[in-house]
């Protein structure tokens, strides 16, 4: 269900949160669940959409502005205006398809890498919206593609984590002045 909260989707000179980069330990942590869904965590929701869109992103997490909750907000429209983004509180996958496909990912933590992730085409997930209203939906698509990302964020995966070329993967990176070293690979 789209979120009822409204941001302007526009670039903002001084985004009110600060984006955590590939290395820094804050991508590493799990995020804590959250118990309680009030006033200031739509304030955060509200401060993380204005960050995601200063960055042209189209997905954040709350752990990528060094905030250790299970929040996630999701935009794969930004210049449709008519389209409210998701916020997913609590995300839980609840089925995802035998379907694998390919396709290319780019994250806010690691600016200009771009590299083809495998994922299950089409995914379930349960979650609250922003005011505790339990959920469901399933994602195909980008959007499926999303917020599997964006979930993967809240275990301390980063997308580099599952690419398997790894030499495609190094030459990206350090390209981009991030280390290889900070690749966890998961396979």
């Amino acid at each position: 269900m789209p979120s009822e909260i409204a941001v302007e989707k526009k670039k903002l000179k001084n985004p009110p949160l600060k984006l955590h980069y590939l290395g820094d330990r804050a991508l590493r942590q799990p995020a804590k669940r959250i118990t309680k869904i009030d006033d200031e965590l739509r304030q955060l929701v509200r401060e993380m959409l204005q960050t995601m869109y200063s960055s042209d992103g189209i997905g954040l997490a709350a752990p990528q502005v060094g905030i250790h909750k299970q929040l996630i907000v999701i935009d794969c429209e930004p210049d449709n205006p008519d389209n409210p983004p998701l916020v997913l509180i609590n995300p839980t996958i609840k089925q995802v398809s035998q379907e694998i496909c390919v396709a290319q990912e780019g994250c806010l933590s690691i600016p200009n890498v771009y590299l083809d992730v495998k994922r299950p085409e089409v995914v379930e997930v349960a979650y609250k919206d922003e005011y505790g209203r339990p959920q469901t939906l399933k994602g195909t698509d980008l959007l499926g593609r999303c917020i599997q990302h964006e979930m993967d964020h809240l275990n301390g995966v980063v997308f580099v984590d599952r690419v398997e070329n790894s030499l495609t993967l190094a030459q990206e990176l350090s390209k981009n002045g991030f280390s290889y070293q900070a690749v966890k690979p998961l396979a």
